[in-house]
C-alpha cells in the first residue's frame, strides 16, 4: 500500500481541527466526509472532491468526537459542552440529544451493529452505552478502582477514559485511559475483563482490526504504536517512528496497515508484516488530531482514502490502491 496526497482544504474550519470519520455510503449517495472543530461546528464533506456538504451548528463549545452509524444515516457529534447530538445525515435534523455531567464525554464508537453508541466517559472513568433504538442509556461500564488503600482524587484522574473501540465482532469493547492503561470488557455481559499494558502516558486512539477481532492497535504519547491480541492480554509488537504523542490510530479495511496522526505534525503510514512506518506524509504544520480510513462500498469506488485532520485547520486527503 502507497499514500499518495490527493486534496487539501486549507482553513477547512475556523479553529482547530479535532475529530474525523467517514460515513458510509447510502443506496442514494457515496460516503460523505465528517468533521469536527474546536469552532463548535460539525461539517460533512463530499469525499472525493472535499466540497463542503453542509456545516451543523448547536454546540456551544468545541467539538471533540464525531461517530457515524454504520448505516449512513445518522451520525453523532460530542462536545466540551458535554452534550451529545445525534443527527439525521441527510437532513442534519435532530434525533436526540444525550447529556453527560462535564468532562464526561470524549470519544464515541457505534458498534458494527449499530444498536449501541460507547462514549468514553473520561472523568466518571467508565463508558457509557446508549440504545441506539430508544437513546436511553443501556448500561456504564466502569473501570475498577486499583486496590489498596482508600484510591485519592489522583488516582482516580488516571483512569480519566480518553478513547474508545469495538471489535469487529461487536463483542468487546476497548477503552484508553490518561494513565496509559488500556481496559477490555464483556459487552453482552457489561463485565471488565482486564488490563492491557505497556503505554505509560494518555491513550488518546484506539482500533481494532477490520479483520481479526483480537487484534487492537492504540496510539499513545509516549510516541509509540501498539498491537495487541486483546483476548490473551498480550504485547504483539511496538511500532515507534513518531518523535512526539501519537494522537490518532485508523486500520486499514483489508487490515494490513495502520495510519496514525501525531504531534509532530505527520502523518505516518505502518505495514503490519514488517511492523514498522513505510511512509511519512507532511502535508499538516500542525499536530494531527485524526486520521480515518474511508469504509469500503458504495457505486464505483474503485480505490481507497485516508483522511487527516490537524491543529492547523486544515483536511489532507489520501489515494491509495
Amino acid at each position: 500500500m502507497k499514500l499518495a496526497g490527493l486534496k487539501s482544504v486549507e482553513n477547512a474550519h475556523e479553529e482547530s481541527v479535532w475529530a474525523v470519520t467517514w460515513v458510509p455510503a447510502t443506496d442514494n449517495r457515496p460516503s460523505l466526509l465528517l468533521t469536527g472543530s474546536l469552532d463548535e461546528t460539525v461539517k460533512l464533506w463530499k469525499s472525493d472532491e472535499l466540497d463542503l456538504e453542509r456545516t451543523n451548528t448547536g454546540h456551544c463549545l468545541g467539538v471533540v468526537s464525531v461517530a457515524a452509524h454504520p448505516s449512513g444515516f445518522i451520525a453523532a457529534s460530542a462536545s466540551l459542552d458535554s452534550f451529545v447530538r445525534v443527527f439525521e445525515v441527510d437532513s442534519n435534523s435532530t434525533i436526540a440529544t444525550l447529556e453527560a455531567p462535564p468532562s464526561e464525554v470524549w470519544q464515541m464508537r457505534f458498534n458494527p451493529e449499530g444498536t449501541m453508541l460507547a462514549v468514553a466517559g473520561g472523568g466518571s472513568a467508565s463508558i457509557k452505552l446508549w440504545d441506539t433504538n430508544t437513546w436511553k442509556l443501556a448500561a456504564t461500564l466502569s473501570i475498577p478502582r486499583p486496590e489498596g488503600p482508600k484510591p485519592t482524587d489522583k488516582t482516580a484522574s488516571k483512569k480519566f477514559v480518553l478513547s474508545v473501540a469495538w471489535s469487529i465482532d461487536g463483542r468487546r469493547l476497548a477503552c484508553g485511559s490518561m494513565d496509559g492503561t488500556i481496559s477490555i470488557f464483556d459487552v453482552a455481559r457489561a463485565k471488565f475483563l482486564h488490563h492491557l499494558e505497556g503505554h505509560f502516558m494518555p491513550v488518546r486512539s484506539l482500533v481494532y482490526s477490520p479483520v481479526e477481532p483480537r487484534l487492537l492497535f492504540s496510539a499513545s504519547d509516549d510516541a509509540h504504536v501498539h498491537m495487541y491480541d486483546a483476548e490473551g492480554k498480550t504485547l504483539i509488537g511496538a511500532m515507534s517512528g513518531h518523535s512526539s504523542w501519537v494522537l490518532s490510530v485508523d486500520a486499514s479495511p483489508d487490515g494490513a496497515a495502520v495510519a496514525t496522526g501525531s504531534s509532530d505534525r505527520t502523518v505516518r503510514l505502518w505495514d503490519l508484516n514488517m511492523r514498522t512506518a513505510v511512509q511519512t506524509m507532511t502535508n499538516h504544520s500542525d499536530q494531527v488530531w485524526g486520521v480515518a480510513f474511508r469504509p469500503p462500498g458504495g457505486v464505483g469506488v474503485r480505490s481507497g482514502r485516508l483522511a487527516s485532520v490537524s491543529d492547523d485547520k486544515s483536511i489532507s486527503l489520501y489515494d491509495y490502491s
